[in-house]
């Protein structure tokens, strides 16, 4: 269940889709405070109702371009704190990575993810409490693509594991259930893991983020 009822707001022209999501988030614990179908009804409302969580399709009325995008970007800019999803039909690589680059609270998931709904509500809690998400398929695709030159190389094989998932938006204590491996392991990995990149040192979070963007940008 939500945690202490966050506030949604919903994007998304497919009424089916929208009106799904709605009973679903509803039933789930989560406070539905907009629904709209257009950009223009998100963005004349959004930033009055200040909600916790937006949830936007990438592709939107008048073009079905990247209107969802645009929105969570302008979104971001005006109420840094609130959490992005954006949902997509479709893997789109660079227009996933353009979306991360937001910092924290940001997510990119294909719409079929939707239907493993425990899954995807646990998604939902983790961008809220300030993950960064991306789709496994994504990551998938990610880890399929080579390159000659890969500023990866240097990482051993179980960090970029424990990377990949950090792609997926997993904390360290998921990631350590998910290979099976102390919680302290994977501390480890993850700080030579941003060593290894040369992340300088910050804020662990945004640490992490840079982390991830170079994963999508060098895969």
């Amino acid at each position: 269940m939500a945690e202490s009822g966050a506030r949604v707001v919903l994007a998304e022209d497919d009424v089916l889709l929208r009106e799904g999501l709605a009973s679903l988030l509803a039933g789930a614990g989560f406070d539905i405070v907009g629904r709209y179908g257009t950009l223009t009804e998100l963005m004349a409302h959004v930033l009055r109702l200040r909600p916790d969580l937006v949830i936007v399709d990438i592709r939107m009325p008048p073009t079905h371009t990247t209107e969802g995008l645009d929105a969570a970007h302008t979104i971001r800019q005006e109420l840094p704190d609130t959490a992005i999803l954006v949902l997509s039909g479709h893997v789109q690589v660079e227009q996933a990575t353009e979306l991360l680059s937001g910092g924290q609270r940001m997510g990119y998931l294909l719409k079929d993810r939707v239907s493993d709904v425990e899954d995807f509500l646990s998604t939902l809690d983790r961008i809220i409490k300030g993950a960064s998400v991306v789709d496994p398929a994504l990551v998938q695709e990610l880890l399929a693509a080579h390159r000659v030159e890969d500023p990866l190389q240097p990482l051993s094989p179980r960090e970029r594991e424990v990377l990949a998932l950090m792609a997926e938006g997993l904390s360290n204590a998921g990631i350590a259930h998910r290979l099976w491996l102390a919680e302290g392991t994977i501390e480890k990995h993850v700080r030579s893991i941003l060593t290894k990149l040369g992340i300088a040192e910050a804020a662990e979070s945004h640490r992490r983020v840079l982390a991830v963007l170079t994963f999508l940008s060098n895969n």
